[in-house]
């Protein structure tokens, strides 16, 4: 079942809706997506997306430029494709149409065949990138305009059931994941002895189905946590946002900068309408504005 959102703005409207995939995919998505975008007179709408796990992205209208910060540029495909993420995608979009599907650390390990971390902080044409040309084929039906939504969502889930495969190390991923999102957690050490693993396993397994090393990905959560709450609630400052562990607001900036490469006060002067929009919605249907703050359960 899919629900719809929209919000309406001077030059543009958003429209969003997710869908559950199957159980027997639980832990591997964090959801399947649809968002439209209608825009007028022909224009185009920028925005940043914000750290996150791998995605795969099908359109069927405009195609998007894009670029992960300090990597390169991706246009001109209706099949974009990126690994997990430590700083903001910025792209730009016309009126489109596009499906969307995210994968969760468990996701990247029953479907890829390359370590996580090959492919983090990197966007691609999906069609020609190893790690994610075997998804090329989805865009035959899923970019075709004419064919009708339920039907793509039936392609969609036929096509990644006959890829998916088992992974030894599923237990494993599963308990990093849920303790990742535990918000006492601060240390690398204290993140190991919660998961049930060494300090060494731990590393091992975030690079290899997280992207990241263990430390990265607990700094990352923290600050995630913070952006969100000053994303959706409007008005609220970056001091009443940031995340209790933040020492001051001096570090907090400092991290800012590390992940979005860019000052809180320019990000918060951008105009955020595809963001904002389908995070809410997000939130109001699923649960959860964004998939780094899913949980794997």
């Amino acid at each position: 079942m899919g629900i719809m959102g929209k919000q309406a703005k001077p030059n543009a409207v958003v429209g969003s809706r997710f869908f559950a995939p199957p159980a027997e995919f639980d832990g591997c998505f964090t959801t399947f997506y649809r968002l439209e975008l209608d825009v007028e007179r022909g224009g185009v709408v920028s925005d940043y997306l914000l750290p996150e796990w791998a995605n795969i992205r099908f359109f069927s209208g405009a195609t998007p430029w894009g670029q992960i910060e300090g990597g390169s540029v991706v246009q001109g495909t209706d099949f974009t494709a990126t690994g997990p993420s430590s700083h903001p995608t910025k792209f730009t979009l016309g009126t489109s149409r596009m499906w969307g599907v995210g994968f969760l650390p468990l996701g990247w390990a029953r479907f890829f065949d390359v370590g996580a971390d090959s492919a983090a902080n990197n966007a691609a044409d999906g069609h020609s990138h190893p790690a994610f040309r075997k998804f090329s084929k989805l865009a035959k039906v899923l970019c075709d305009s004419q064919v009708d939504e339920a039907e793509q969502l039936d392609y969609l889930t036929r096509e990644l059931q006959a890829l998916m495969r088992p992974n030894r190390d599923e237990d494993r991923i599963l308990r990093v994941h849920q303790c990742l999102l535990d918000t006492k957690l601060t240390r690398v050490a204290g993140f190991a002895e919660e998961a049930g693993v060494s300090t060494r396993t731990l590393g091992r397994i975030c690079r290899r189905y997280f992207g990241f090393p263990p430390k990265l990905l607990l700094r990352r959560q923290r600050f995630i946590r913070s952006l969100v709450s000053f994303l959706l609630h409007a008005g609220r400052n970056w001091t009443e946002a940031m995340d209790e562990h933040y020492h001051d607001q001096a570090q907090f900036t400092r991290e800012f900068q590390q992940f979005m490469r860019m000052k809180p006060k320019k990000y918060a002067a951008l105009d955020h309408l595809i963001l904002s929009s389908f995070m809410e919605m997000r939130s109001r249907v699923w649960g959860s504005p964004v998939g780094t703050l899913d949980s794997p359960n």
